[in-house]
C-alpha cells in the first residue's frame, strides 16, 4: 500500500518547517506538497533549497485547490481564516484534515463542522501526548474537588504568539468545566485587571505570559483554604506537536468523515 501523501500549510513558518522535517524524516508518509499564502517571498521556490538545504522537487505553491487535489491527509497549523479555506478544499479532497490552528471562533467552527461531513476532521489546540494526558487528568481531577475549589490555567508562551489564552489553555479549561458539569463559556472568567472585586465562586480563571523563546508552559492550579493541587505540562521542543500532528494524519486514514481530537488518535 502506498504511503499516505501529506501537504503542510505555512510551509515558511516555524511551525511549517518542523512539519515537513518531520514529515520527510518519517518512513510512513510522503511529503507531497508545501503552501503559503500569496505574496511569500518562498512561492515558486523549491522546498527544500528554500529551507536552506537540498532540493527537495517540491515546489511552494499559493495554488491551494492543486496541491490539496492529490493529497490524502493536509496538516494546517495557520490562521482560522486559512484554516476555514482548507477545510473546504480538504473536505472536496476527501483529505484527512489535521488542524493545530488556535484562536477560531464560533463561526469558524461551524464551518470547520460542515466540511467535516465529507472528510475526517482532527482538530486540538495541541497535539502532545503530555498535554492530552494533562487534559484528562484536570477534567478527573476538576470531578473529584468541589466547587470551594478555585481553578485557574497560566500559560506561558514565545513572544510572537497572537492569540491569548492559548488554545491548550482553553482546552485545559474545557476539560475542567466538563469536571464540573459546565461549559467552560459558563465558568470562563477573562484576565484580570483594575478592581475585579472577590472571585466568583466556581469560576475558571486564565492567565498568559509572552516572552522570549517559551515553547510552551500550561498550568492548572486547583487551590482551596489551606492547599493547592497544581498540575503541569512544559514543552521544550515543538517537534512533539509535528510528531503528534502526523500520528493524527497516518490515524485518520482509515476513519470516515467526522470531527476527532487527540484524545480519540492516542485511545485515551
Amino acid at each position: 500500500m502506498e504511503k499516505p501523501g501529506i501537504v503542510i500549510t505555512g510551509a515558511s513558518g516555524r511551525m511549517g518547517q518542523m512539519l515537513v522535517r518531520t514529515v520527510l524524516e518519517s518512513d510512513q508518509a510522503r511529503l507531497v506538497g508545501a503552501i503559503e499564502r500569496p505574496g511569500n517571498p518562498w512561492i515558486g521556490r523549491d522546498l527544500g533549497e528554500a529551507m536552506g538545504g537540498a532540493p527537495l522537487g517540491i515546489t511552494v505553491t499559493d495554488d491551494a485547490v492543486e496541491a490539496i487535489a492529490g493529497a490524502q491527509a493536509v496538516i494546517d497549523f495557520t490562521s482560522p481564516a486559512a484554516t476555514v479555506a482548507f477545510a473546504e478544499l480538504a473536505a472536496q479532497a476527501r483529505a484527512v484534515h489535521v488542524i493545530g490552528t488556535t484562536g477560531l471562533e464560533a463561526g469558524d467552527l461551524a464551518k470547520i463542522k460542515a466540511a467535516a461531513r465529507h472528510a475526517a476532521i482532527i482538530r486540538a489546540g495541541n497535539m502532545s501526548l503530555g498535554v492530552n494526558l494533562l487534559v484528562g487528568l484536570s477534567r478527573k481531577v476538576s470531578a473529584a474537588l468541589g466547587e470551594d475549589w478555585d481553578i485557574e490555567v497560566v500559560e506561558a508562551h514565545h513572544n510572537r504568539k497572537v492569540d491569548a489564552p492559548s488554545g491548550t489553555a482553553l482546552m485545559l479549561g474545557e476539560a475542567a468545566a466538563e469536571g464540573r458539569g459546565h461549559s467552560l463559556d459558563d465558568l470562563r472568567t477573562p484576565a484580570r485587571e483594575g478592581i475585579t472585586g472577590a472571585r466568583q465562586a466556581g469560576s475558571i480563571g486564565f492567565s498568559a505570559i509572552r516572552g522570549g523563546d517559551i515553547v510552551g508552559e500550561h498550568d492548572v492550579i486547583f487551590a482551596t483554604a489551606g492547599e493547592r493541587v497544581i498540575l503541569r505540562h512544559v514543552a521544550t521542543d515543538r517537534a512533539i506537536f509535528a510528531r503528534g500532528a502526523l500520528r493524527a494524519a497516518l490515524w485518520g486514514q482509515d476513519k470516515g468523515p467526522g470531527e476527532y481530537d487527540m484524545a480519540d488518535v492516542l485511545g485515551l
